[in-house]
């Protein structure tokens, strides 16, 4: 597995932002750079972000120099991590901020670029993959990749939900149990402590589904990664 990582990550880049906070991402760091072989990536062009945004929401957020730097390379990392896993290297994107509360025309949630959003119809567009799935073990509902994809059938979006920690698992597994094959398996966003029992499921969806990438936007990694933490992808 690869580390999709650039070291301007660690920069706060919003003193309004808590996912921007100084050491929000020292804790996965030390969990895996050093561990795995590291690649560095660019900022997403603007022919991608608009693949994913309107020019109205990619305008405001420009508007705001240092944060649209950020963003735009939380983007590209996590393009730069789909690219590798479509070649058969599973890879991880380290980044921030996260994505998936960013829709089409709007965002919240501490999210401007939708990252995973932006690789996956990327690749779809240039023909690289056919169809993808994307597997959000965030707490909250990725209401903006939802809106994205929702009327492309090739993307198939799942977060699944469990009142406890075995029911979110279990849960978990029944939809990936459910999905189709894809091309891509992205795993988007982070919950800590879910690490150990994703894993257990994450070699049987790798298994119907050859190509997988993984990128990080809050806490660590997945597959494969110390017990204690968590995991964001894409």
């Amino acid at each position: 597995m690869q580390i999709v990582f650039h070291p301007d990550f660690h920069r706060v880049y919003s003193r309004r932002d808590p996912a921007a906070e100084r050491g929000r991402l020292e804790p996965a760091a030390r969990a895996l750079l050093g561990r795995y072989p590291t690649v560095t990536p660019e900022p997403a062009g603007a022919a991608d972000l608009a693949r994913v945004h309107e020019d109205r929401h990619l305008q405001h957020i420009r508007g705001r120099r240092k944060l649209h730097r950020m963003a735009a390379l939380a983007a590209g990392g996590t393009l730069a991590a789909a690219r590798l896993a479509i070649r058969g290297e599973p890879a991880f994107a380290l980044v921030r901020p996260p994505g998936h509360h960013a829709s089409p025309g709007s965002c919240w949630g501490f999210c401007y670029y939708n990252n995973v959003a932006v690789a996956v119809a990327t690749l779809l567009d240039e023909g690289a993959i056919r169809s993808a799935l994307i597997l959000d073990i965030d707490l909250h509902f990725g209401d903006g990749t939802d809106a994205v994809f929702r009327r492309r059938p090739a993307v198939q979006y799942l977060h699944p939900e469990g009142a406890t920690s075995q029911q979110w698992l279990d849960d978990c597994r029944d939809d990936l149990d459910r999905a189709r094959p894809a091309d891509l398996v992205a795993a988007s966003a982070a919950l800590r402590g879910a690490g150990l029992g994703l894993r257990r499921y994450w070699s049987a969806i790798c298994a119907r589904k050859p190509i997988s990438a993984m990128s990080k936007e809050k806490t660590a990694g997945v597959q494969p990664m110390p017990e204690e933490q968590g995991a964001e992808a894409s």
